[in-house]
Formats: C-alpha cells, sequence, structure tokens
C-alpha cells in the first residue's frame, strides 16, 4: 500500500499537506529527518504514516501524557494499534503494554523521555525491533529552547544502546536557527533531510489590544464568541484565579488550570475542556503543550508571553483543525514588569556555570524586548512573527489589527522633547508612569510628594491621553533615545543620541491610526461557517458528535474535526461513497459514524 492510500484509509484525507510526503519518503528511504512545521500542519502524520509501513516499531518520544492520551486514542479511532507507557500507568500495566509490542500488536507505542533510563524498557528496546525513534516537541532538546527538558538528553544513549541504528526523526513547531543546530547536533542526526515548511499559520487572525481596561475586553470578545471553544491564558496564578471567578460570575461555563493546584483538580479541569464539557479555559502556560484539541477557535493572552516561541506556540492552539481562528492579545506596560520580575526569579539549574548563566538572563531579556516590540508595532503583525523565525515576509497580511488600521505617520518632535526634559528634569530616577504623570499634570499623592508640579515639565502635554504618551516614549526607546533598566521597578533614562534631538534639530516620527476604528466589528471569521444548508445544521451536526463522543467517552474533535463538520455542510453527502470524500472521512470512521452522519444529512437534502 501507498503512503497517499494509507492517508485516505485510516486518516480520510485524499492528498498530503506541504512537505509531508517529502519526509515520509525521506524516512522511508532510511535517511534521518527534521521537520520544522507550523502547529496545524500535520507533523504526526510524517511519522504515523512511516510507522505503520516499515517492519518493526516505532517509539515516539513526546513530553507530556495528555498529549500521548490524545494521541493514542486518535490512533485507536482510526484503526491503527497503538499505546503509551508514562507515570500514568502501574509498573504491571507497563510490563503488559511491552509484551504486547513485543507480540506485534503495536506498531506504535508513545513514551516518556524520563522512561527511557528505565531497566524493563532499555530491556524492552534492546530486544524488539525498533525501526524508527521519533522526537515530538523537539525543541526541548535545546537549553536556548522555550521548553528545556533535560530527560531529552537520554534519547541518543537509547539508541546507542540498540543492537541496529533506528531511522530518527525529529519535529517540532517552532524553532530558530540555534534550536535547529541544536536539535541536529544532541540527536546525532545524520545527514538528515531538513524541511522548514514556513511559520505561516494563514487560518488566524492577530491583534494586539493596548487597554487598561482588560476585564471589559475580554467579555466583549466572549460575549460576541458565544459557544465557541477558545483558551485564556495569564501570566500568574493570581491572575488566573481572578479572570476564571470574573467569568463564572458572569455565567461562563469555564475551567481553570494552573501549578498551585492538586494534580486530580487539574487533570478534571483539563479533560472537562478537552471533551467540551466546558468550552472555555483560563490557564498559565503550564496548561497547553501538546493539547490536540482541533476546535479551539480563539486564543487570547490576558497578559503578555515572556518571548515570541512562547507566544506563538500558545497562540498556535487555536485552528489546528484549518478553520479560521483568533488569537488576541491584551497588553499593558505593566506586563513587562511582571515578566521582567518572572525572567529575574527564574531558578538557574545546578549544573549551570555563572557564564551560561549570564548568557541565559541576557537571552531571556532580549526575548522580552523582542515581544514588547511586537506589542508596540504598528506594522504587519504576522510579518513581524514571520521575520523573527527568519522568514521572508510581504508588507501586509489583510488578516491582523495592524493591516486592517489605517496609519500614518505623525512627527512627535515637541512631545518627544518634553519627555526628554522631564527625564533631565526628574534627574533620571523614576520610571514611564511617574514621567508620563507630571507631563499629564495628575495631582496624585506620590507626584505632589516630591513637589513634581513645580517642574517646568509639569503639565506640558496636559489632556493627552495616558496611552499615547506612553506609545511616544516606547517609540523613543525603539529608536535608542531613551532606554529602561533592569529593575524590578525599570528607571527611565536617557541614552546619548538624545542629545541629537535637544540641539541636532532631529525628528522623531510615530505611525497612529488615522481614525480610531473599532476592529472588534470586522466579520467574525472564526466563527463563520459555511452557508450550504440549512443554518443550524453545523449545529445539528455538532451536537450528534458530542452525543457520540460522550457515549464512546473520548473528545469530540476525535470524532471528527469542526473542518470535517464545515465539509459535511458543503458538500451534504447522502451515500457511503459522497461521505467518504469528506474530508476527514476514513474508511474506519465511517464504519464507526458514517451511518449516523449521513441520517442527519439525508433529512436536509430531503
Amino acid at each position: 500500500m501507498q503512503p497517499v492510500q494509507i492517508l485516505k484509509k485510516y486518516f480520510g484525507y485524499d492528498s498530503f499537506r506541504e512537505g509531508q510526503e517529502v519526509l515520509i519518503r525521506g524516512i522511508l528511504a532510511g535517511k534521518d529527518v527534521l521537520g520544522i512545521m507550523p502547529t496545524g500542519a500535520g507533523k504526526s502524520v510524517c511519522y504515523q504514516i512511516p510507522a505503520l509501513m516499515l517492519p518493526g516499531i516505532t517509539i515516539v518520544i513526546s513530553p507530556l501524557i495528555s498529549l500521548m492520551k490524545d494521541q493514542v486514542r486518535a490512533l485507536n479511532e482510526a484503526g491503527v494499534h497503538a499505546a503509551y507507557i508514562n507515570s500514568s500507568l502501574t509498573e504491571s500495566q507497563i510490563s503488559k503494554a511491552l509484551y504486547n509490542a513485543r507480540c506485534g500488536q503495536y506498531k506504535i507505542i508513545y513514551v516518556a523521555p524520563e522512561r527511557l533510563e528505565s531497566s524493563l524498557f532499555r530491556d524492552f528496546a534492546v530486544h524488539t525491533d525498533i525501526s524508527m525513534v521519533t522526537v515530538d516537541e523537539a525543541h526541548c532538546i535545546s537549553q536556548w529552547g522555550q521548553d528545556f527538558r533535560p530527560s531529552y538528553l537520554n534519547i541518543l544513549k537509547l539508541v546507542r544502546c540498540l543492537p541496529r541504528r533506528p531511522v530518527i526523526s525529529a519535529f517540532t513547531a517552532t524553532a530558530t536557527e540555534k534550536v535547529k543546530e541544536d536539535i541536529i547536533n544532541v540527536l546525532g542526526l545524520v545527514s538528515p533531510k531538513v524541511l522548514v515548511t514556513g511559520f505561516d499559520r494563514k487560518n488566524l487572525y492577530f491583534e494586539v489590544k493596548e487597554s487598561g481596561k482588560k476585564d471589559a475586553e475580554l467579555l466583549n470578545y466572549l460575549r460576541r464568541h458565544a459557544g465557541e471553544s477558545g483558551i485564556i491564558y495569564c501570566a500568574t496564578r493570581k491572575n488566573v484565579d481572578a479572570v476564571f471567578e470574573l467569568l463564572v460570575k458572569y455565567g461562563y461555563s469555564v475551567a481553570k488550570y494552573h501549578a498551585g493546584m492538586n494534580n486530580e483538580e487539574r487533570k478534571k479541569n483539563q479533560d472537562d475542556f478537552i471533551f467540551d464539557n466546558r468550552p472555555l479555559i483560563v490557564a498559565t502556560n503550564a496548561f497547553g503543550m501538546g493539547i490536540d484539541k482541533s476546535n479551539v477557535r480563539f486564543v487570547i493572552h490576558y497578559n503578555m508571553p515572556q518571548s515570541m516561541e512562547n507566544y506563538y506556540q500558545e497562540a498556535g492552539r487555536a485552528g489546528r483543525d484549518g478553520e479560521n481562528a483568533d488569537c488576541i492579545l491584551l497588553y499593558s506596560p505593566q506586563d513587562v514588569v511582571v515578566n521582567q520580575f518572572l525572567i529575574d526569579s527564574k531558578e538557574v539549574r545546578a549544573e549551570i556555570d555563572e557564564r551560561e548563566a549570564y548568557a541565559l538572563r541576557e537571552r531571556d531579556a532580549l526575548k522580552l524586548r523582542q515581544m514588547t516590540d511586537y506589542c508596540m508595532s504598528k506594522d504587519c503583525l504576522r510579518g513581524y512573527i514571520l521575520r523573527y523565525f527568519g522568514e521572508e515576509a510581504k508588507d501586509g497580511c489583510g488578516n491582523c489589527s495592524n493591516c486592517l488600521r489605517e496609519f500614518e505617520e505623525k512627527d512627535v518632535t515637541k512631545e518627544c522633547l518634553h519627555v526628554i526634559n522631564c527625564i533631565m528634569e526628574t534627574r533620571q530616577r523614576f520610571g514611564i508612569n511617574m514621567i508620563v504623570g507630571i507631563l499629564r499634570g495628575e495631582k496624585n499623592a506620590k507626584l505632589l510628594s516630591y513637589h513634581f508640579d513645580r517642574l517646568d515639565s509639569y503639565g506640558k502635554e496636559k489632556g493627552a491621553n495616558k496611552d499615547y504618551l506612553k506609545q511616544i516614549i516606547h517609540q523613543m526607546i525603539i529608536s535608542n533615545i531613551a532606554c529602561t533598566t533592569k529593575d524590578q521597578y525599570p528607571i527611565l533614562k536617557l541614552t546619548g543620541a538624545a542629545e541629537d534631538y535637544i540641539w541636532g534639530g532631529e525628528h522623531l516620527t510615530m505611525k497612529v491610526p488615522k481614525v480610531s476604528i473599532n476592529i472588534e466589528q470586522k466579520p467574525s471569521k472564526a466563527g463563520a461557517r459555511v452557508k450550504s444548508g440549512s443554518p443550524g445544521l453545523f449545529e445539528k451536526l455538532r451536537q450528534l458528535r458530542l452525543e457520540i463522543a460522550r457515549e464512546e467517552h473520548m473528545p469530540p474533535y476525535i470524532v471528527f474535526s469542526d473542518k470535517t463538520l464545515v465539509d459535511m455542510c458543503a458538500k451534504l453527502p447522502g451515500t457511503k461513497e459522497e461521505m467518504l470524500a469528506v474530508i476527514g472521512v476514513g474508511e474506519v470512521k465511517y464504519l464507526k459514524y458514517g451511518e449516523r452522519f449521513l441520517e442527519v444529512l439525508q433529512k436536509e437534502r430531503a
């Protein structure tokens, strides 16, 4: 059977996505491969199809229990026999799974990296025909990646102890050039086929909203996207609890997840979200890595993450089915302060020397500045992300908040000089908020206690919008006129370049919106559904999917994805052959569920 035939039989797709067949052919030819492909690009198919065609067993090293369970559940649903081995199983269950694998019952075994040091597993691996070792979330092997896992360093030890070297395949969604080199070197990939399909997720809409009223922005968005599944990320446990309580107060069915909760509570809440018992979850970044839920229609960041890698990985959990989805970031300058504090408080691993620790701190500080620049950028947001990951980008994508706004260049030299003068008058000892307060002529107690109301700068920008002045200061930082210290409460200071504006007649310009349009009034691509069939057909199919999922005790998206339901609405199949032509409907799933969906569709056709 050819790879494309296996793709259709088990996964219900007629053709491969970009890059998939290249990697599959490479593996089948016995070559090591590294696939860097965006979330939702179908990385798992790249190793699952060769695993079914190679003679022995494929070991998939995966970092999270939830990811393994999702993948194994989906494979078994599609008719592929697979198992996982991790700490959620008892020793007797592990022994049984390994025995069944030796007897040929499983073609694919998912295993946690920590398990590689187990003598029981090593004995199994040495005495079993291992055709391929696949490393999922391969960026975890690099200490320069955002999710470094020391246990990933055991992978090469395992490979070296095997009687015959298997093919090694590695996959990740986000990897800078440095991380890519680490993956190749640390895993010992031999002349690998490296494929980077690009980082662009065209189905994702990106928006940054700078606002002091995050709760109102969040509630407004959720009101317009009622019934859709989404993740709301917060920087701290305290924020998670506060946002969770806010949403419960307003009647939303929502779960929460952070490291301060016990394991049982976290697992229940995660399952409630995955099984669509609760469509919303509020979480820290402890949640989500490896979550395969395909029908997440939006990801909202209540706080700015610490790096573009973290942001793009978390935002990328939206729209995994290829349908339109929203990625909204609610930004405030306080987010920078909180993240800098979290970076400074991060524990350094014992094996790292002082020089390496300093380099890692500097790296984290740079990543935070780049993340802040993204939030303040007036250029195409998608273009910023792609260039960050080393990919060329066109001038405008047409699917981000900046591209939907019209900007004009405004000369802000006068305001810039007022800021410079204020910093000098206060002897470069205060932060952005104090400088803005003085310029606006505010009368808060702290400002008055320093007698700053007597300064020449006091009230120079009276009536100016606070956020507008902060944007000018940020533009000054980008233009190297000013900088902030790395203290817990950063202080605003001038650079030598400020003299060019004071004495040299330099001008500062900044992009500002021509008009203040309301981006949330844009047509909701995330919520858009096909026009074929009656208006309620998609909802009827979704309810049937939920009913089947509860009968089978599995997440609804494993029965069929939103993309499959949308294609059913568009094609309105009436026979088995027509149903098998729907995206994502394979032979095994048709035998299990096809007739029940045809019943609903036939009523529509009648």
